[in-house]
């Protein structure tokens, strides 16, 4: 809007100052340099047009020392040649109809734009003014009225011949201008074209590249506004979707070998093996040479509309590099009667004439082929030729045959831009028709009034364009404007090679933008042939797709389609294709090896029914019945020294204990139930409670009367002193005939009648081993009550496994109960082992005193074997260590007096209950059996009597 300000400014201070000063200083500050075709005598209407015959103007010296000169063009093109003979055809096809403007003649004002911008407003001006001499803001002259100007080319031009237009409500459509921003009716409020927005192109492109899966492209578009915005609008679209782009060049407008070869560069080092060009036929095209040179291939070029059909590009040994192409073309035709007119062109009009002398080689100018020759001639031999003097070699005929030239001028088989040219001009014509045979009083304009055909303002012309709705010829589609635009329509287009060697033109699809986006594409996948004739398509990755049970690491500094797949971690899965995050399992639940999939966890118990449960299960039972035999073995003996010694019952209540531990180990086993978990441990407190103060009962009594034997025998050692004393005495008084014998003897039966060996009795042992085990059953009765143990599912001890276990409750409760145990074991363990030097045939102190060491070692052991275990394995060393330590309990205690019981029953009498004699000093002791059969019964020994000589 500033630009259009600016222009308007700029014209009105011209204006002013042309009516100011008409008569003293008007002068023309420039004349245009323009070159086109004309036709506009006798004519109705004049309509203009603008092509860009050339591709370039003529580069000048930049010298500023003389007044400048508007340049000239070069580099002719004969695609856009053929665009500017289709307007002229075009135009003498309606003026030959009888149904469309039967009494209105058309005429035309065509330039060359040159494919720059400078020309194109050099010829906008100019057409405004009416004459050759551009005067801003004036219609010069009294001729037929303008209708509409159609061109100016490429986007770039339309823009700046639309910012002019527009500030006269001037209209204008454009056959090839498809740059969205010309969409703005603010900025260009009277642009239309029939040729789609590129919003259309860009949103087909981007949805190309996803259908193929294509994730990592390049882009290349060229320095103007088409490139620019159609660019922009698909890497919008495609960044959206996840798609990266690897690397996004620019083409220069203006010939630069360094800067293509820069791009040529970043073609050849990148990954990308797609890559999106928005440009021109005429700015790819040095692109296109310097990868021929380079022999750039293995690439996918997706193609924008201005150059998918162009000759320019399609030249012979392209294929290596562009073969597979795919791009997007805009509707074709066949136009009746075209090719028969560009055949049948005139040589001597002045642009026919210079595409005469380009495409024949040759020259209509007899004076120029005569020079040309003579320096030919002068060059090889030094002489001029008589064929020189005559006819010169290089001079034109004029009859030479297109028909003759394989050549793209006259190829009609690719008709898209020319018959988008053919549809403007019948755009305008509908238009003009409509407005010529509108009915008075019945108009759009103020007052129901109709525009006369013959003096019309060009604003009046807008109205009846921006409504027009007609079918073209021979195709019978309708063309309408919405908001200047029309329909997203597009083939897609597939080079391929064909029989001889050259690029051919296939359709593979087609693109609707006007469609729902589900249905806007049909491809057919298998019809298209990709670079290096391969039939799959290619892939464009800058790494390649996590597959499921792995995630997506983006790389710092990257794009985030450059990515590492790393394996989702132990527990988390993934089950899709580029996942940017694993998921946890459940707690149940657990990864599979590929980690795509949840997978319930394993139960894990120590089974009855497995081989390690089996066998505990026997050896539990097997102890348990060897217990069990023991005590019928004792039942069978009650009467008997040995079972009677010590208190039988303590020795029954024991057994009884070892029966309970050893059965409780098979309640451990199985999958844990609250109830087994509270008996299992309930059991195992009460059955160690009952063995170790039972044990402990019985070695209490061996402590006291150790202690009160070992006070004895140190009464009977100081009296045998004493008497000792006396008898050396008496013997060195002069009684050698008095002897003393067997001193210690009579001592120690003394001291066998001392009643302190009978302070605790039976009734004292088993109301402690009652006290005790009813302690601990209270105990075990509050844990049960309080805090009691319950079945576990532990899923945090081993990943793969749920492990079914016994919660104890309470840490504190079971601590206590199992302290309770420790505690009567270490007693049982003091007990005993001072007892334990009691000399009798049978030291049952010292067998208890084993006991309890093998007890303690096993269930010191038992700690870090337990600790260092997981799962069910937890469970088989506690049931290790139960049977264990009621084994060790079972046999130390009781195999030596089972020994004596069947194997050497002779043992079992009052006489093997007695003491044996000390060895050294002739002194006995007690001992736990003899003291235990016969309390206070005194071992009387017989003193030698003095016996005089």
């Amino acid at each position: 809007m500033e630009i259009s300000r600016f222009l308007l400014g700029l014209c009105a201070f011209f204006c002013l100052y042309r009516s100011v000063s008409a008569q003293s200083t008007c002068k023309l500050k420039a004349k245009f340099n323009l070159s086109g075709y004309k036709n506009v005598e006798k004519k109705t209407v004049v309509v203009g047009g603008m092509f860009p015959i050339h591709m370039r103007i003529a580069a000048t010296d930049g010298n500023t020392s003389r007044a400048p000169v508007s340049s000239g063009c070069e580099g002719f093109n004969f695609r856009t040649f053929r665009w500017t003979q289709t307007m002229l055809f075009a135009i003498d096809e309606i003026n030959k109809r009888d149904d469309l403007l039967p009494e209105t003649d058309l005429g035309y004002v065509i330039y060359d734009s040159c494919f720059t911008i400078s020309k194109a407003v050099e010829g906008t001006l100019t057409y405004l003014t009416g004459q050759d001499e551009a005067v801003p803001n004036y219609r010069c002259g009294s001729g037929a009225p303008l209708a509409a100007l159609v061109g100016a080319g490429g986007s770039d031009l339309s823009i700046a011949t639309a910012r002019i237009l527009g500030l006269y409500h001037f209209p204008q459509v454009s056959y090839c201008s498809s740059c969205s921003a010309l969409e703005s009716k603010f900025q260009f409020p009277t642009f239309l074209r029939t040729i789609p927005n590129d919003k259309h192109q860009s949103t087909a492109m981007a949805r190309l590249v996803l259908h193929f899966g294509w994730t990592w492209v390049g882009t290349i578009a060229a320095d103007d506004d088409y490139g620019k915005y159609g660019i922009k609008d698909f890497k919008e679209q495609v960044e959206e979707a996840g798609v990266c782009i690897s690397f996004s060049e620019t083409l220069p407008k203006v010939s630069s070998p360094e800067d293509i070869q820069r791009i040529v560069d970043t073609v050849v080092e990148s990954t990308a093996k797609i890559i999106v060009v928005f440009s021109s036929d005429v700015d790819l095209s040095p692109l296109i040479g310097e990868l021929l040179r380079h022999n750039v291939t293995n690439r996918t070029w997706i193609a924008s509309e201005a150059w998918i059909t162009s000759a320019l590009i399609n030249q012979p040994g392209v294929s290596s590099v562009l073969g597979g192409t795919l791009g997007f073309g805009v509707k074709r035709a066949d136009i009746p009667g075209l090719q028969r007119h560009l055949l049948d062109v005139d040589p001597y009009d002045p642009l026919t004439e210079e595409f005469w002398e380009t495409i024949f080689n040759c020259t209509l100018n007899y004076e120029k082929a005569l020079k040309q020759a003579e320096q030919r001639a002068t060059a090889v031999n030094g002489t001029v030729s008589r064929m020189a003097r005559g006819i010169p070699d290089g001079l034109c005929t004029g009859k030479e045959s297109l028909a003759s030239l394989n050549n793209t001028y006259s190829d009609v088989s690719q008709l898209r831009i020319t018959y988008s040219v053919y549809k403007a001009v019948y755009a305008v014509a509908h238009a003009l028709h409509n407005l010529e045979y509108c009915v008075p009083g019945q108009g759009p304009f103020t007052g129901q009034s109709c525009a006369d055909i013959n003096n019309f303002e060009p604003w009046q012309l807008m109205y009846y364009l921006k409504n027009v709705r007609f079918k073209a010829p021979n195709t019978d589609e309708e063309i309408y404007f919405n908001d200047g635009d029309v329909e997203g329509f597009y083939d897609i287009i597939n080079w391929q090679v064909n029989s001889n060697g050259e690029i051919s033109y296939v359709t593979v699809g087609r693109y609707n933008g006007s469609a729902a986006p589900e249905d806007s594409m049909t491809i057919a996948n298998n019809s298209i042939v990709w670079n290096n004739e391969v039939l799959q398509p290619p892939r464009s990755v800058c790494s390649e797709n996590c597959q499921p049970g792995t995630r997506k690491g983006i790389r710092q500094g990257e794009p985030v389609c450059c990515f590492d797949c790393i394996p989702c971690a132990d527990g988390e899965i993934s089950n899709e294709t580029n996942a940017r995050e694993c998921f946890l399992c459940s707690e149940d639940d657990w990864s599979n090896d590929a980690h795509d999939a949840c997978v319930p966890k394993i139960i894990e118990f120590l089974a009855f029914g497995e081989p390690l449960g089996i066998t505990l299960i026997v050896i539990s039972a097997f102890g348990a019945l060897v217990t069990i035999a023991v005590g019928v073995v004792f039942v069978v003996n009650i009467g008997t020294p040995l079972v009677k010694a010590n208190d039988a019952l303590l020795s029954f209540s024991l057994l009884l204990g070892l029966v309970v531990t050893f059965l409780c180990s098979i309640v451990f086993l199985g999958e844990p139930q609250n109830w087994s978990c509270m008996t299992s441990q309930v059991a195992l407190a009460l059955g160690f409670a009952l063995c170790l103060s039972s044990i402990m009962g019985k070695s209490v009594v061996l402590m006291l009367r150790a202690r009160v034997l070992k006070a004895a025998r140190a009464r009977a050692k100081a009296a045998a002193k004493a008497a000792k004393a006396a008898a050396e005495a008496a013997a060195n008084s002069g009684s050698p005939d008095v002897i003393v014998t067997n001193t210690n003897n009579n001592n120690d039966a003394n001291a066998g009648t001392n009643p302190e060996v009978d302070t605790l009795t039976c009734a004292h042992q088993r109301a402690m081993v009652g006290v005790a085990t009813l302690i601990q059953a209270i105990a075990c009765t509050v844990w049960l009550i309080v805090l009691p143990p319950y079945a576990v599912k532990n899923t945090s001890a081993q990943n793969i496994k749920i492990i079914l276990e016994c919660d104890e409750g309470s840490v504190v409760f079971i601590c206590c109960i199992f302290a309770y145990d420790i505690l009567l074991a270490l007693l049982a363990f003091v007990f005993a082992f001072i007892a334990r030097k009691l000399e009798d045939y049978f030291s049952e102190a010292k067998c208890m005193t084993f006991s309890m060491l093998v007890f303690f070692i096993v269930w010191i052991s038992f700690v870090p074997a337990y600790l260092s275990t997981r799962g069910k394995f937890m469970v088989a060393v506690q049931i290790f260590a139960i049977l264990a330590s009621s084994f060790g309990l079972l046999t130390c205690i009781f195999l030596p007096k089972c020994y004596v019981l069947l194997v050497k029953p002779e043992r079992n009498k009052e006489e093997m209950m007695r003491p044996r004699a000390k060895p050294r000093d002739g002194t006995s002791t007690g001992t736990s059996a003899s003291l235990a059969t016969a309390n206070t019964e005194v071992n009387a020994t017989t003193a030698s009597t003095a016996i005089d000589d």
